[in-house]
């Protein structure tokens, strides 16, 4: 469904009854990427909401440059979205950048969220204190900060440096179908030029404040991630002022709940129900 919003309009699943999940995806997927989640999590009493982001996918990409994708950005259509459709409370999940953008939202609305699931990306203060073998998987990181370097880059000789980067993805091909449009490409990378420019990435260590007492967060990484070190969520316990778990999805590599749908779900699900 199309859910017009103030500045954008999503392209959303709704599906089931019951306690409402959040799911967000990151880079540079849409709501498939929760295809696999999503009949179970029905069929174990949950509804889900499951928006694309803006700049990705069908969702609209509006102009303004890297600054009209920035986090907060994010975070104000999902806190938006979720009063169109009258949630108040969620269990929020969120992968690769929606973890980031979970945590956000997690921080500025702590009433709206009744757990938080990381999904392979941790807690900034814990990518940080992973060090350089972090620092060495994120190198595409820096490149993606040149704007027209990055996109001429990835797209040389059909998409052949995206394609590297995607090995592991299942679903691959279909991702990279809709950034070939005009504007695509760039409208998907320009979450890492607002929400991690040079200054975040290499500047001092920030004070970064905890994730709220009142909400219990579970973190979960998979042992064939080539992008993320086990610490990176592992440590992300000493962010978080109230409860943790931390899970270990074997067999699995970034994109873990397509990887591992069915471990994701039965985690995912013992988490919601110890917390409902």
């Amino acid at each position: 469904m199309r859910v017009e919003l103030s500045e954008v309009t999503l392209d959303v699943r709704v599906s089931g009854e019951g306690p409402a999940v959040l799911l967000v995806h990151g880079f540079p997927d849409s709501h498939d990427l929760w295809r696999r989640q999503i009949p179970a999590l029905t069929a174990a009493g949950f509804s889900c909401v499951a928006p694309t982001l803006r700049g990705f996918g069908a969702s609209d990409r509006p102009e303004g440059g890297p600054e009209a994708y920035h986090p907060a950005k994010h975070v104000r259509d999902l806190l938006e979205l979720l009063a169109r459709l009258e949630l108040d409370r969620v269990h929020l999940v969120g992968h690769d950048w929606g973890s980031g953008i979970a945590q956000v939202l997690a921080q500025f609305a702590p009433d709206r969220v009744r757990s938080l699931s990381l999904l392979s990306v941790g807690h900034l203060g814990a990518i940080r204190a992973a060090g350089w073998k972090q620092r060495q998987l994120s190198w595409y990181m820096v490149l993606f900060q040149l704007a027209g370097v990055a996109e001429e880059w990835l797209v040389r000789d059909d998409w052949a440096n995206f394609r590297e980067m995607l090995a592991e993805h299942p679903d691959a091909e279909a991702v990279l179908e809709p950034l070939r449009a005009p504007g695509a490409l760039t409208a998907a990378l320009d979450i890492y030029r607002a929400g991690l420019p040079p200054e975040v990435q290499f500047g001092p260590d920030p004070v970064l404040p905890p994730l709220a007492e009142s909400i219990p967060v579970m973190g979960l990484w998979s042992t064939g991630d080539r992008f993320l070190t086990e610490s990176s969520m592992s440590g992300t316990g000493e962010y978080v002022a109230g409860s943790w778990r931390y899970e270990r999805v074997e067999e699995a590599g970034h994109w873990l709940q397509l990887d591992q749908p069915e471990k994701v779900n039965e985690l995912l699900l013992s988490f919601f129900k110890e917390n409902s």
